[in-house]
């Protein structure tokens, strides 16, 4: 074996000149703004704090387990069954990433209603209730309408014509009115219906130059930022993120990150963009994303593995993004919801 854990630990320090602790990242489930339509339901953003000669070390440890000459090491080979005991080891307390990583979950659907909330409402905390009610009050199909017209409604591209996404939006809404709910939903549903204002200045904002506006339905910008938020605090030491390249990650963008960090009080040294399988403290930050989103996934549906779920929670962020109370008494906190973004 090539790997021993004392060496993990010990190189587990700021990797940087200058005292700045560098903490790679990368993700798992992105879909853009697509959330309700895309490939899965889970988004993970994973985050790793090792030197990159112990997770280099960790790399060539699970090759010789899973005897793959592979350069680039995915989530979908460690959570292959032949595979679960090295799955296991990874995740395991004695293993090579336990108190050096973390993970940021983010239930999509959750996400669209939480961030709709938000911006027409300035008020995120009726979004869970709103949520939770979901296909149980209003019924698995009228839910689904307002899920989809709310994610019409903030896309920045591909959102449709103002008015028309807009239509549609207000239309679910009056729909869900109609059904008899909880004292607090129906406050928050005659909320939404008389923010029509609101919901056509963002649509304008958007058609007057939409590709300059931060998308509110992406993920990954929020959670990068709450990533360095986590690694931050209590540290006397600037945090610098080390970030697989991603579209998304657009110098603008990069610069909304970092002020926003900043402002939210992380001591954010900055985001620097490499190639994941050239720096193996990514490529596990990688592995870390993949098998979480799909641990959650499988959690969020009804069908998880107790003991892969046990071995994922030490790891998931209380910053977490997520509406459902089953499987997150399960994932993160065994009383209520998870924090919101």
């Amino acid at each position: 074996m090539t790997w021993n854990r004392e060496d993990g630990v010990r190189g587990a320090g700021p990797a940087s000149a200058g005292g700045t602790m560098e903490v790679a990242c990368d993700e798992s489930g992105s879909d853009g703004e697509n959330l309700l339509a895309g490939n899965t339901d889970v988004f993970a953003h994973g985050s790793v704090r090792l030197s990159v000669e112990s997770a280099a070390g960790c790399v060539r440890e699970i090759r010789d387990r899973i005897r793959s000459p592979a350069v680039e090491y995915k989530a979908n080979q460690l959570l292959r069954e032949k595979h679960r005991a090295v799955l296991e080891w990874f995740l395991a307390p004695a293993g090579p990433i336990h108190g050096h990583a973390h993970v940021l979950l983010v239930e999509k659907a959750f996400f669209v209603v939480d961030r709709t909330v938000d911006l027409l409402l300035d008020d995120r905390s009726a979004a869970l209730a709103l949520f939770r009610a979901g296909p149980l009050v209003f019924g698995r199909e009228r839910w689904r309408e307002f899920l989809t017209a709310s994610n019409q409604l903030l896309r920045v591209r591909g959102g449709g014509e103002p008015d028309e996404s807009a239509d549609g939006f207000f239309r679910a809404v009056d729909a869900l009115g109609h059904t008899e709910s909880p004292a607090e939903v129906s406050e928050t549903l005659a909320r939404l219906a008389a923010a029509r204002p609101a919901a056509d200045a963002y649509r304008a904002r958007i058609a007057a130059d939409g590709f300059s506006l931060i998308p509110v339905l992406n993920p990954l910008l929020s959670a990068v930022v709450m990533t360095a938020a986590h690694w931050s605090a209590g540290s006397e030491s600037p945090v610098q993120l080390v970030h697989d390249r991603q579209n998304m990650l657009t110098p603008d963008r990069i610069d909304w990150i970092t002020e926003t960090a900043r402002r939210s009080g992380a001591h954010f040294g900055g985001l620097r963009l490499v190639e994941a399988r050239l720096d193996p403290r990514v490529m596990l930050a990688d592995l870390l994303a993949g098998i979480a989103r799909k641990i959650s996934s499988d959690e969020l549906n009804g069908h998880g593995d107790a003991t892969l779920t046990a071995l994922l929670r030490p790891y998931v962020g209380a910053a977490s993004v997520w509406g459902d109370a089953r499987s997150w008494a399960r994932l993160g906190a065994p009383t209520g919801p998870a924090q919101r973004s």
